[in-house]
């Protein structure tokens, strides 16, 4: 009898894990990356439980960040295909950092993430600062922090001291350029092209390298219409009405494409704009 028991108990577990956890099972397999991110203990717990394995740990949760980021991006260029939580991003990352600030993954892809997409610029900038301390040597730290605060902060006294920075440590001659250059409010379409382009250049994963591939051709369709923007007011002494009116007059041969899907338009003040907001639709 005790066999027997043991048998049809073994049976009734073994049917209800068919009937409960298996479809459970193909659910979770099948959440969308938004839910599959989950939640990630704080920083203070991780560093007390990856005792001696920090940087394993570390580099293994800012993996699953740029996964689960890569998931979200769909087939087509012109949207991603489910709603990114940026926040949880956001402190996942924080605690990647904590465990491991050395591993350049995680300040890279914060770049990317809390500065062109969640436009939370203090934030990455406090990040990249904090990894200044220990990345002593690495130019890209303070080029980073010194283009968030030129381009998007407008603090142009601390877009120099971050620039001269990455020159000290790098030599090359284009950050001695920028410190200057860059404390003036003129060329700022020209400094996000050649920022992009050196992200461009240093990313390793796919999916943020076409996110940058995509932004550095509207950023150039962007300054084409102001060259001809430039060109119009010189000549006759006032803004363009519209940018059919550039088309109309010469100045622009055709009107670029926003690869965000949006419409390129003029201010009244001759700013260049356009309905997409440099982002995706969702």
């Amino acid at each position: 009898m005790g066999a027997r028991n043991f048998i049809l108990i073994m049976s009734l577990l073994l049917g209800l894990y068919f009937i409960i956890l298996m479809p459970f099972t193909v659910y979770m397999t099948s959440k969308p990356y938004v839910e599959k991110l989950g939640i990630i203990p704080r920083a203070e717990v991780l560093q007390v439980v990856s005792a001696d394995q920090k940087q394993l740990v570390g580099a293994s949760i800012i993996t699953k960040v740029v996964m689960y980021f890569g998931g979200l991006l769909g087939t087509e260029q012109s949207k991603i295909s489910l709603p990114p939580d940026y926040q949880a991003m956001s402190r996942t990352l924080h605690a990647a950092m904590r465990l491991d600030p050395y591993n350049m993954d995680g300040y890279y892809f914060a770049q990317s993430i809390l500065v062109w997409d969640v436009r939370q610029f203090m934030i990455a900038n406090n990040l990249l600062e904090s990894g200044m301390k220990y990345r002593t040597w690495d130019w890209s730290l303070p080029y980073f922090a010194g283009f968030n605060y030129a381009f998007f902060l407008k603090d142009y006294a601390n877009a120099a001291k971050y620039f001269k920075l990455a020159g000290d440590l790098s030599g090359n001659p284009l950050f001695v350029n920028l410190t200057g250059r860059y404390l003036h409010e003129a060329g700022q379409t020209e400094m996000a092209i050649s920022y992009i382009n050196t992200m461009k250049k240093s990313a390793k994963n796919p999916a943020i390298k076409k996110t940058y591939t995509i932004r550095l051709k509207a950023l150039e369709a962007v300054r084409s219409i102001e060259n001809a923007r430039d060109a119009y007011r010189a000549a006759m002494a006032h803004l363009p009405a519209s940018l059919d009116e550039l088309v109309s007059s010469g100045y622009l041969k055709k009107l670029p494409a926003d690869p965000y899907g949006g419409k390129f338009y003029l201010e009244p003040d001759g700013k260049v704009m356009t309905t997409s907001k440099f982002a995706f639709s969702k």
